[in-house]
Formats: structure tokens, sequence, C-alpha cells
């Protein structure tokens, strides 16, 4: 593990996936994301350096706040983990954490979208659903707004989609 990505690395624990949703939509401070995550401002600056150490989150600005200096950061544009080849594994177990975590907060009686395939498709079908993915996904992104802004709600999206490998066994059709 010691040469896996830094991203990677920093998103071993589920805290700074959640951090990096909640600071996409606007920059956050370690005061903010400790009373919004329900932990420790220690804590949320002690993740927030990891963050900022793997290059997934930047300062955005600084602002004077009761005598202090208020350091605010912002998610890294960009979708740094979709081309992730190496230590996928890793990244797949830090999305299935976040997935099972988030599925605890899931609101009762609201529409969603749950799927899973193992299927076999044509490559072009493949990198055009793969494109509509991506596309999916930036837009959630790009619309993301401060946390409880008025109007909002808050959704969660974990997607990983990819080819796989050829089976060596013989148990397919």
């Amino acid at each position: 593990m010691a040469e896996s990505d830094p991203r990677l690395r920093a998103l071993a624990h589920p805290m700074r996936l959640r951090m990096l949703s909640l600071m996409w939509g606007e920059p956050m401070s370690a005061a903010e994301l400790s009373r919004e995550l329900g932990i420790s401002h220690a804590l949320a600056s002690h993740h927030l350096r990891c963050l900022d150490d793997a290059g997934l989150a930047e300062l955005a600005d600084v602002r004077v706040r009761r005598g202090g200096r208020e350091r605010r950061y912002r998610a890294v544009g960009g979708t740094p983990l979709t081309e992730q080849r190496d230590d996928f594994p890793l990244l797949a177990e830090a999305l299935a954490r976040s997935l099972r975590e988030r599925a605890g907060r899931r609101r009762a009686g609201e529409e969603g979208v749950t799927a899973d395939a193992e299927l076999w498709v044509e490559p072009e079908l493949w990198h055009d659903v793969r494109r509509r993915i991506l596309a999916a996904i930036v837009d959630l992104h790009d619309g993301a707004a401060a946390p409880h802004t008025p109007g909002t709600i808050r959704v969660g999206a974990t997607v990983a989609a990819f080819p796989l490998m050829e089976s060596t066994g013989s148990g397919g059709r």
C-alpha cells in the first residue's frame, strides 16, 4: 500500500468522502464540517489536512470570523477517481463503505435508482453508457449547493461501472 495513489489513501476513511461531497457546493471550514458531520473540530481538521495533502481539497478563501481567521476549503473540481485503475479494490471498498452508510440514511418512500449488472454488451454501447453516466454525475456535482440551502434536497450517488476481465471458469452460458 506504500505505493498507492495518495488520493486513494486519503479516501480510505469514509468521513473524507463525506467531507468532499459537502465541500462540492460551497467551501467549508473545519468548524463548519465538524458541526455538519457531528465530529470534533480537531478530527475535522485532521481529515481536511489529509484531503488537502492528497490534492482532493484546496484552500478557497480565508475570512475573519469572531476575531480569528477561518480557512475554508473546497473539493477540487473534476472527477479525479474516474480513471483510477491501480488500487481499484481500495477505492471500491471506500465507495462500498460510503454506500452502506448512506443507505442507512435513505429517506423512506422517496424515489431512487438502484441497479446491479454484469452483462455482455457491444463496446460502442459500453462507451456511450459510460459517457452518459459520467455526464449525469457531473450534472449532480455542477448543481451542488451549500449544505441545507433552502429549496434543495440531499441526495447520495455512488457509481462504479467498468469492463470486467474474461472469466476463466466454464460457469457461463
